[in-house]
């Protein structure tokens, strides 16, 4: 910077001179690099694009999510409604007998209404199950679409602080970069295969739990309508 007096000493000129390296630097930034070199600039595009359409794609499977697990409460809660109403009838028309003939012909045909509220069960826990497999299904490609998204965000980002720097031949085309590291973080993430049963009992635990009710209701209304038989 110098400075510069005229001959009137009410204006003072300033004269700013700018290295030549602050000039070579502003122009080598790693964004106008980029845009000069067709190939860099080609591969920015396509992966903003891919990472627009992987954001989509999450969106969408979060919002499917949602009703899937929306609808797997739904069937767990008419599941218990059905099984408590059940319980609560077979409880009332064991109470209401009074002699002893009405009591040993339920005693005799209690098989009756526990095949029916077993089959209702089973095929209500059935629909439990066929909801929660749907929800571990998208959970899974939720999983996969979001590992990607990170990946290909994380490979913008280095190509941006990079500029032409970044190796196209290297990393390959659109998409290669962010599906091989996603292959990579599957292979890391395996679990053994002594753990997958764990697993597997964890992601249904609860149409486990709703086969256990169904099975003791068997019992349960046999026992409902013969004590009172027996104590009558």
């Amino acid at each position: 910077m110098a400075v510069a007096e005229s001959n009137d000493d009410s204006h003072v000129v300033v004269v700013v001179e700018i290295s030549g390296e602050k000039c070579r630097s502003t122009e080598q930034h790693p964004l106008m690099e980029i845009s000069e070199s067709p190939g860099h600039l080609l591969l920015l595009k396509l992966w903003q694009r891919q990472e627009d359409l992987l954001a989509r794609r999450v969106a969408i499977k979060e919002t499917r999510l949602d009703s899937v697990r929306s609808d797997a409460f739904h069937s767990c809660c008419f599941f218990y409604a059905f099984y408590s109403l059940f319980i609560t009838l077979v409880y009332a028309s064991s109470s209401s007998s009074t002699n002893n003939s009405n009591n040993s012909s339920k005693c005799q045909c209690w098989w009756i209404p526990s095949v029916v509220c077993a089959s209702t069960c089973v095929a209500m826990a059935l629909l439990v199950q066929i909801k929660l497999w749907r929800y571990w299904k998208v959970r899974r490609q939720l999983e996969r679409e979001r590992a990607e998204a990170r990946a290909v965000n994380r490979g913008i980002q280095e190509l941006r602080m990079k500029g032409v720097r970044f190796d196209l031949s290297k990393d390959g085309p659109a998409g290669q970069r962010g599906t091989c590291r996603t292959m990579v973080m599957k292979s890391s993430s395996v679990e053994p295969k002594w753990t997958q049963p764990l697993a597997w009992c964890s992601h249904y635990f609860i149409t486990i739990f709703l086969l256990c009710l169904t099975g003791v209701a068997l019992p349960a209304t046999k026992f409902i309508l013969c004590t009172d038989a027996a104590f009558s």
